[in-house]
């Protein structure tokens, strides 16, 4: 890798967002070269700029991040991706690596830490943050990770997902279809198919069963 280090920011929280470009700034090893406030511009960011690393908050409105690291490592491989994020659950560690994840950090780490974790991801390592689910992510490296039998969400597809997201934030089929570029009809497909799989039958019981698998998460 040549001169600095490349990065886009994905972070919906301006405060975060800024901390985090300082301290980048500060450190002179590095070079930001775009922000993303939703995980849609995010994508947008990454398609444009191809960075080295995207740094990459989970709970993201409009596409969640899981689905951005899904889809940036499909179009995009060699663009590293750290997670930083409030999630400590095993759920979301394991989602973020199978989805294509090069790194996990809780947002409450250290500055030195944070640092750590970036520029391990950069020299091609896997991280994840000291304390949080390490016999997970041993299970996941040496492929030992249980599996468990499969629920009602396990069913849901990556696309349904999306779906799901955005109805849970409010959008009606037709603003869903423009942001996914994908016609109405499908968007009522997609939603005919969640609303069947989970036995979810009003935008109210969706949205709290988003909220309760963090594609959905109310911020302060």
């Amino acid at each position: 890798m040549t001169g600095k280090p490349t990065i886009v920011i994905a972070e919906d929280h301006q405060l975060f967002r800024e901390g985090l470009k300082s301290m980048l700034a500060a450190s002179g090893g590095f070079a930001v070269i775009g922000e993303a406030q939703d995980g849609l511009e995010a994508m947008r960011c990454v398609r444009k700029l191809h960075p080295d690393l995207l740094l990459l908050d989970l709970s993201m409105p409009r596409m969640g991040g899981i689905s951005v690291i899904r889809e940036v490592k499909s179009q995009f491989p060699q663009t590293l991706i750290l997670a930083v994020t409030i999630h400590e659950s095993d759920q979301f560690v394991l989602e973020a690596f199978d989805a294509g994840a090069n790194g996990y950090c809780i947002k409450d780490a250290s500055r030195d830490e944070l640092m750590l974790a970036i520029r391990s991801v950069l020299e091609g390592k896997k991280y994840i943050s000291p304390g949080i689910a390490d016999q997970v992510m041993e299970g996941y490296i040496e492929g030992r990770k249980t599996l468990k039998t499969e629920s009602d969400w396990d069913t849901i597809t990556p696309r349904e997902q999306q779906v799901l997201k955005l109805i849970a934030e409010g959008y009606a089929n037709k603003e869903i279809a423009g942001l996914l570029h994908i016609s109405v009809k499908t968007v009522e497909k997609h939603r005919s198919n969640i609303m069947s799989k989970l036995d979810l039958h009003n935008v109210s019981a969706l949205t709290v069963y988003a909220m309760e698998k963090g594609l959905v998460t109310t911020k302060t």
